[in-house]
């Protein structure tokens, strides 16, 4: 049996559940884990001085937690998984691969989850694009005026800043399905080095 890690990471509103979940039914043995399972309460997340809730850092989130599940889930990957038929007609020959997708906006900053990826990808938007598509979602608790500016972009180019350079960039301005695509033939690819490795150990 081999796991996948796949990172799916990047800015906020720039298509990474949405890819994650296509991706999913295109592939063998997938499962999705989400970063946005792991928010602490708003209880318990800070408030800077101009009283926004700093949702945008590490400290928001169960990290440790997080880490947990993923390891949980590369050691028993097949209780978890659904194959659907089209994901079996492409890879009929990786019944033993299992692939598990993460995604979330801060993967990458982390170290204990930088040692797990196999693939990772990093979503892109240009500013006006992102508080665009920002402001025609409902979130809870609900963007208070100046969040935006104040807290989740500058959030957003600190943490890209920080990435090392080997992050695959998306242009998240790209059609879903110029996306999907690219990163699904991609991890194909990776798929076919796993099975040609294996190929020459069973030889």
């Amino acid at each position: 049996m081999k796991v996948l890690v796949i990172g799916l990471g990047g800015v906020t509103n720039g298509g990474k559940t949405t890819l994650a979940e296509k991706l999913k039914n295109m592939l063998p043995n997938c499962d999705i884990i989400s970063q946005d399972d792991f928010f602490k309460p708003e209880s318990e997340v800070e408030t800077d001085e101009r009283g926004f809730k700093l949702y945008d850092v590490l400290d928001a989130l169960y990290m440790d937690e997080m880490v947990t599940s993923i390891h949980n889930w590369m050691k028993s990957p097949a209780s978890s998984g659904v194959v659907t038929e089209e994901a079996q007609k492409t890879c009929d020959s990786l019944k033993n691969v299992y692939i598990l997708i993460v995604e979330g906006f801060l993967l990458y900053n982390y170290e204990p989850l930088n040692k797990l990826w196999n693939r990772r990808y990093f979503l892109t938007l240009p500013y006006e694009e992102c508080k665009r598509r920002r402001s025609t979602r409902v979130y809870q608790p609900a963007d208070t005026p100046g969040y935006f500016d104040g807290h989740v972009w500058p959030m957003y180019l600190k943490y890209k800043n920080e990435l090392e350079e080997n992050a695959n960039y998306l242009d998240g301005t790209k059609s879903q399905e110029e996306l999907l695509s690219y990163v699904y033939s991609d991890i194909i690819k990776e798929l076919n080095k796993l099975r040609e490795e294996s190929q020459q150990v069973t030889a």
